[in-house]
């Protein structure tokens, strides 16, 4: 397991902004897409102490839950079968069942050995519910379970170690936010003269909520202004923004964060909102298994892949 954790293959890239028309600006890339082939970034830092806790206290089973193009569930499963864990993923949709082979994020878990169980949308809005909790128990028995997304105080302390090494020329440090414990991480880790500057993945900032249940520190802000529309959304123009930094980064960037980030911190410079000469650290947390789905999606709205 040592060996597993202490997987370091990354790097921090500079951008070159000359030409997207933005040079008085320092922006880098921190790699964390990179620390391992499977369960890379947040989600590699979020299990990192989940895991390291369920096998000091005996846990043989991991549970966790998520929908049908889910990075954790695919994580979850990749580090069982590499650490020895029995998986059990709790999948949102019943009509996904009949479609495992079509979905190549639910069959990648599969193949790595994750038992799935498909519930309705209904009944999976009850998965924090104490009877819910209790019925998994009863029903799979001795089980660690993780939540949806990898959130829980185990999961910000491994989100801290993101910054170790790679950040104290940092301005503006900015990451994509789902559920709020990457960027909880990031801003207990930070400097208060640094400000932590998160992308929401989806419509709202409610995220902050959960990010003061995790720090004091107030050195943040969340935007939702490039969420195209809300989870999972996208549109032609982040496509080819996607692709276009592929080109002039050799960098790929998934659809559901890093490319909204990305988008939105291009959009920024652009706007004046960051001070000239500012050095800009991004996380990149990863997320690239989801591609294949997406492009499944995009290729029936006969729109343009990514590439």
């Amino acid at each position: 397991m040592n060996l597993f954790f202490n997987f370091r293959n990354r790097s921090l890239v500079n951008i070159s902004l000359s030409s997207f028309g933005l040079n008085p600006f320092s922006l880098h890339v921190v790699r964390d897409d990179m620390l391992h082939p499977f369960v890379s970034g947040n989600k590699f830092r979020k299990l990192k102490y989940n895991i390291q806790f369920a096998k000091a206290n005996g846990y043989e089973t991991l549970l966790t839950f998520g929908g049908a193009f889910s990075n954790h569930i695919a994580a979850v499963a990749a580090a069982g079968k590499e650490l020895n864990f029995k998986t059990i993923g709790i999948i949102r949709g019943e009509e996904l069942e009949s479609k495992i082979f079509e979905n190549t994020t639910l069959s990648f878990a599969q193949d790595c050995g994750m038992q799935l169980y498909f519930i309705s949308r209904e009944a999976y809005r009850q998965k924090t519910e104490t009877n819910f909790i209790n019925h998994l128990k009863k029903q799979f028995g001795d089980i660690y379970i993780l939540p949806e997304g990898g959130t829980n105080v185990l999961a910000v302390q491994g989100c801290e170690e993101i910054l170790e090494n790679v950040s104290e020329n940092a301005d503006y440090i900015c990451v994509p936010v789902g559920t709020g414990g990457t960027m909880a991480g990031l801003v207990k880790a930070s400097r208060k003269d640094q400000q932590v500057l998160g992308f929401s993945a989806l419509k709202g900032t409610f995220q902050s909520e959960e990010i003061g249940k995790y720090t004091s520190k107030t050195n943040f802000s969340i935007t939702d202004a490039y969420c195209f529309g809300g989870y999972g959304k996208i549109d032609a123009d982040l496509i080819r923004f996607i692709n276009r930094f592929k080109r002039e980064a050799n960098i790929p960037l998934d659809p559901i964060y890093t490319g909204k980030m990305m988008f939105g911190i291009m959009d920024l410079l652009k706007k004046g909102h960051f001070k000239e000469n500012s050095r800009i650290f991004a996380i990149h947390t990863g997320g690239l298994q989801g591609i294949a789905g997406m492009n499944q999606k995009l290729k029936k709205k006969n729109l343009p892949i990514i590439e």
